[in-house]
């Protein structure tokens, strides 16, 4: 087992049936402390979080997979906090796809002048985002990504088209235990030249609320898995 990169919050390893190995860690996305899966840079640690993500991923991996969409899941090891995946290519250095169900974080920091934090965005909106710290991870479009041939508007259109499904089944599934999906954040490669769901479905890139409050990534995952 080679490791051939390391994330904020999860490290890859090669295996030698071909195959990929994740291994979650406690690290989260936020600033000064605080969880954001908006923000672009460690912020926190959390016991056990590495552990919850990889729970929560493999529920909504067999959720989605049941209703017949196709994902890297293989299978996953709780106690190792590990999950073998299907080698995909990543697009360009990687590319994050964000599906706002209700405008707010960086969303309201960038268009605030034009709508209010917590106003509905009626069917979900996609917006895509370039892996890249150092440029605060700089939004582009689908236009952007077929002019620097990092995917083609096809494969773009069914990125777009598996974000809103996905997002849907992971937004009505959550629904059915008091919670609301205000918005959630995918990766997506290309195996065998089929755009594909890769990464993970965790708790510490969706951003859910129980009423006004925001609930935290564990106890999120007590409530996703413990119903």
């Amino acid at each position: 087992m080679k490791k051939v990169y390391t994330g904020k919050t999860k490290d890859v390893y090669s295996l030698e049936n071909g195959n990929v190995l994740l291994k979650f860690k406690d690290d989260c996305t936020g600033k000064d402390g605080v969880f954001d899966p908006g923000e672009n840079t460690v912020g926190l640690t959390i016991e056990g979080i590495g552990k919850a993500n990889l729970q929560t991923s493999v529920y909504y991996f067999e959720l989605l997979k049941a209703a017949g969409i196709k994902t890297h899941y293989v299978n996953a090891n709780i106690d190792d906090a590990t999950m073998e995946v299907l080698p995909a290519t990543v697009f360009g250095h990687g590319l994050e796809v964000i599906c706002r169900l209700v405008a707010t974080g960086s969303f309201i920091r960038r268009y605030g002048e034009y709508i209010a934090d917590g106003t509905p965005l009626e069917d979900g909106y996609v917006e895509c985002t370039f892996k890249n710290d150092a440029k605060g991870d700089p939004l582009v479009t689908g236009e952007g990504l077929a002019a620097l041939k990092v995917m083609t508007p096809e494969m773009f259109e069914s990125m777009k088209e598996q974000t809103l499904k996905i997002t849907k089944i992971v937004a009505d599934d959550l629904k059915t235990i008091g919670l609301d999906l205000w918005d959630i954040k995918f990766e997506f490669g290309y195996n065998n030249g089929e755009v594909i769901l890769i990464d993970e479905i965790a708790s510490g890139n969706m951003r859910v609320y129980k009423g006004d409050k925001i609930v935290e990534p564990v106890e999120l995952t007590k409530l996703i898995l413990n119903r």
